[in-house]
């Protein structure tokens, strides 16, 4: 299977919100993928495409010599066929590349995929953050790695 990753474009947002949708029961706004793609100058955007299409995507921001990685999803059709792998080697790579040396992210400690998913990339817990999901009042344990 045939994977590009490439900048995400406001031509992606149907299908970026469609995959949002299926992973988030507190989804992004298609105004927020806007402000990521239009208005803020820290955000790196990727998509992974399998034959042309957007299968996956990751939101992240690169500021003050960190990657924090905002939002991934893949398409619940290509779950499990390393795309979430790819975006993240990618960002990880970009990040190394404008010389950030450490990454970050939330994530739910019921999300067991996910948490699978960062540690396999050396990402540790290194804190949590008492009812940051607003949706259900679930913590979010803090992971961190050095790039």
């Amino acid at each position: 299977m045939p994977v590009t990753i490439e900048p995400m474009s406001l031509a992606d947002l149907p299908r970026v919100l469609s995959i949002e949708r299926a992973s988030f029961a507190k989804a992004w706004t298609r105004s927020n993928f806007e402000h990521e793609l239009l208005e803020n100058p820290h955000a790196l955007n990727l998509v992974a495409r399998v034959s042309g299409n957007v299968s996956a995507f990751l939101c992240a921001y690169l500021v003050a010599g960190e990657l924090m990685v905002n939002d991934l999803a893949v398409d619940p059709a290509f779950r499990r066929h390393g795309l979430a792998r790819a975006l993240l080697r990618h960002a990880i790579e970009a990040a190394r590349a404008r010389g950030c040396r450490r990454a970050t992210l939330e994530v739910r400690p019921t999300n067991a995929p996910a948490l699978a998913l960062y540690g396999g990339f050396a990402f540790e817990i290194v804190g949590r953050r008492p009812g940051y999901y607003t949706d259900t009042n679930e913590d979010a344990l803090l992971l961190a790695r050095d790039l």
